[in-house]
């Protein structure tokens, strides 16, 4: 029956560690409370403003509330010369909820005749993952062999095209194996209960 408690007690403590640690997604509101409306000119912020405070990671979602609009995901070229006639993909819902499933950029316009040329277009530039937790970056090495700039993932920036992921599998496998001695220490304590 102990053995039962134990195991139990220590699963519970895994379930709650790994929970505690890492980062859930995060649906954002485009716009904030004023939401997907063509812009007067009287408005605090551009939608590209809106975005820049933000950082955005895969399976994050962008949530777009309108009236009488739409909202259309194009490319870079639409996005460049407010093309709507061929969209990647077409919202006119009201309240259209985007997941973000993949890094790299995302381009978004209003559908409706002179709101992209006022500036109601959108730029959302995704990064690979959420962070599991904050790892301090490694000190540089004596011989001077420093790593590189990295990426910039980091600063919320894209990446250069040379440039590949490394950096996040990482961070990654570092948060992981940071679990290693608290799981350790869970188990040690699990056993003298």
């Amino acid at each position: 029956m102990a053995t039962l408690y134990n195991f139990l007690l220590f699963s519970s403590l895994c379930l709650i560690s790994i929970a505690t640690i890492s980062e859930s997604a995060h649906q954002f509101q485009v716009g904030g409370p004023a939401g997907w409306t063509q812009p007067t000119g009287k408005e605090n912020e551009t939608y590209n403003q809106w975005a820049a405070k933000h950082r955005f990671h895969v399976g994050d979602s962008l949530y777009f509330k309108y009236m009488n609009d739409s909202v259309l995901v194009v490319d870079e070229d639409d996005y460049n010369r407010c093309g709507s006639s061929k969209p990647i993909a077409k919202y006119e819902d009201g309240k259209t909820v985007i997941e973000l499933d993949r890094y790299g950029f995302f381009f978004f316009i209003s559908g409706v005749g002179g709101h992209c040329k006022s500036g109601q277009k959108l730029i959302v530039w995704v990064m690979a993952h959420h962070p599991i937790s904050q790892v301090p970056a490694p000190a540089p090495s004596a011989g001077g062999g420093g790593s590189g700039s990295g990426s910039g993932s980091g600063s919320g920036e894209p990446p250069s095209s040379s440039s590949s992921s490394s950096s996040s599998a990482i961070k990654v496998t570092v948060a992981a194996a940071s679990l290693v001695p608290v799981l350790g220490v869970m188990m040690v304590i699990s056993f003298f209960l």
